[in-house]
């Protein structure tokens, strides 16, 4: 069997990498009260974005890859 620990750890760094920059995104409505404060670069998290969901659609590939080779085995062994 093989171990799908390493997608699933990808899809979890995704989502994190997801969630971060959205974060960031969502602070960009809010006023700092100091105007040399953070800024949002918001093409670079915008590059984040496409980057996270790019990353769990290839970790989903790597599951959906296994899932097919499994089925494919044991139509064999059957």
């Amino acid at each position: 069997m093989a171990d799908l620990t390493i997608p699933m750890q990808g899809m979890s760094q995704a989502e994190s990498q997801l969630n971060t920059a959205a974060s960031h995104i969502a602070r960009l409505g809010i006023s700092s009260p100091d105007p040399q404060g953070d800024t949002v670069d918001l093409s670079a998290e915008m590059v984040a974005l496409m980057q996270s969901r790019n990353d769990f659609q290839a970790n989903v590939k790597v599951v959906h890859t296994f899932d097919e080779m499994n089925k494919s085995l044991l139509n064999i062994l059957a």
